[in-house]
């Protein structure tokens, strides 16, 4: 890669880093050859802070790493773009990219909703929804999950948007519930999809 790091004064070259599966950009940071090198090493981006005058890899005292996927180089050959899989939240401020929450609607909120299911499950079946479907059993829970199921095909016929994403969301929490009570998550899921992806 012939990266023209003479283009700005300061020998660095900016790096866009974007999520790797859902292409969202997540932040801005520059590099010197030695974080890139440093990058490729340890398969965790890494910059050179301008503020701290060193390298520095992203997640190094809040653990939310940014793990590498793969590194291009625009046209100019003074940019790079880079895929990551980031662990946690990226911007110091807790949100998902640095241009805040109004662009942080993504998936991460599952996280959030499974931790939710996670918690009420225990709690008292009269005052919760949740736990009032575990203290049933798996056979109530796979059966809301087909009933869920059968009513996204309905609104899919139709041309009611608002209920067909009703449904759908209904659908989704019934069946992270389901996940749950089988012991699974939602990355359990998706690294199934991902293994399909590389075979």
């Amino acid at each position: 890669m012939n990266i023209n790091f003479a283009k700005f004064t300061d020998g660095l070259v900016p790096a866009i880093i974007q999520d790797a599966k859902t292409r969202k950009v997540l932040m801005l940071g520059f590099m010197n050859q030695e974080a890139i090198d440093t990058t490729l090493l340890q398969q965790k981006v890494t910059f050179f802070s301008r503020t701290k005058n060193r390298l520095w890899t992203k997640g190094e005292e809040s653990g939310h790493f940014l793990n590498y996927v793969s590194m291009e180089l625009d046209c100019d050959n003074d940019t790079l773009l880079i895929q990551a899989n980031p662990v946690g939240p990226v911007c110091h401020n807790g949100t998902g990219t640095c241009w805040g929450t109004e662009n942080d609607a993504d998936l991460s909120f599952l996280n959030s909703l499974e931790a939710v299911i996670e918690q009420r499950k225990g709690a008292s079946p009269d005052s919760s929804y949740v736990a009032s479907l575990f203290a049933k059993g798996i056979n109530k829970i796979a059966q809301k999950v087909g009933e869920e199921a059968v009513e996204v095909l309905i609104e899919a016929k139709d041309n009611n948007n608002h209920l067909f994403l009703d449904e759908s969301a209904d659908l989704l929490f019934h069946y992270l519930i389901l996940l749950n009570a089988k012991g699974f998550s939602l990355t359990d899921v998706v690294k199934v999809l991902a293994a399909r992806q590389k075979a």
